[in-house]
């Protein structure tokens, strides 16, 4: 096992980058995605998954997974239901570790092998809010639309919520940019300034875009970083198609009749 790549202020003091993933029932994904992060060229970082009440044996699998992982690994749980519970559990768990630089992914995504890196690098560069790109993942097979028109019609909306009213109110001191729940990072200071993601069921809103909406009050230093690149899952757009998908993001327009199925796997 290499040894792990660490910046010159953790030597003495552990690591100031921590890394949040929520999982509910995500016992058939998550061990790709815990594997995407222990082959990150930095490996220089804590591990918080969040256990959102899952059923099944996802934190058997996590448990596994710290044995032998290149860095600390934490189980922590949280029964109240929603990605942005779960995440702001992790964040709140991680600064009260001495996080200062905060990343979220999610159990189904593969974020590339220099995600930390690059996510390091940019807060260096004084970047307080970092929103990547997301990509299908590439062993999932996407077709021609999958792969290519869907994410441009996701971009062309997003010029939408550029321009839309209610995200250019004078409280905001940055532009709006696209935001993936599954791909930020945050300083820490700017999560608690902001009051962190909202706790609220997964169907109520987008978790993402009212966090980066938050921070944008307070903060001109948020970014959209093109290089900061993880690999989502397609199974929600296989699931539902393309119109209920896109009609979900754009602020929970399609909802199924049943919220159990708001979480596909």
């Amino acid at each position: 096992m290499r040894a792990p790549h660490r910046g010159p202020r953790e030597a003495d003091t552990g690591p100031d980058l921590w890394v949040v993933v929520p999982a509910y029932n995500e016992e058939r994904a998550i061990g790709a995605t815990l594997a995407a992060l222990a082959a990150q060229d930095d490996t220089g970082f804590s591990l918080v998954v969040v256990d959102n009440a899952s059923t099944d044996g996802t934190a058997r699998i996590v448990r596994e997974f710290a044995r032998s992982a290149p860095f600390p690994v934490v189980l922590v749980s949280e029964s109240e239901p929603g990605a942005g519970t779960a995440a702001d559990t992790g964040f709140r768990y991680a600064v009260r570790g001495g996080a200062r630089l905060l990343l979220r992914t999610d159990a189904d995504c593969l974020p590339a092998r220099d995600w930390t890196a690059v996510a390091r690098a940019e807060f260096g560069r004084g970047g307080e809010m970092l929103c990547g790109r997301s990509v299908p993942r590439r062993d999932e097979r996407p077709g021609f639309a999958e792969a290519w028109l869907l994410p441009a019609l996701v971009r062309l909306t997003s010029l939408y919520g550029r321009y839309r009213a209610a995200h250019r109110d004078p409280c905001y001191r940055a532009p709006y940019v696209l935001c993936h729940g599954h791909n930020l990072g945050i300083t820490a200071g700017l999560y608690l300034r902001c009051g962190g993601a909202p706790r609220e069921p997964l169907e109520e809103g987008s978790e993402d875009v009212e966090l980066l909406n938050r921070a944008r009050q307070h903060s001109a230093r948020i970014v959209r970083v093109e290089r900061l690149v993880v690999e989502n899952s397609l199974r929600r757009l296989r699931s539902w198609g393309a119109r209920r998908t896109l009609l979900w993001y754009w602020d929970r327009r399609y909802r199924p009749a049943d919220t159990k199925e708001v979480h596909v796997r």
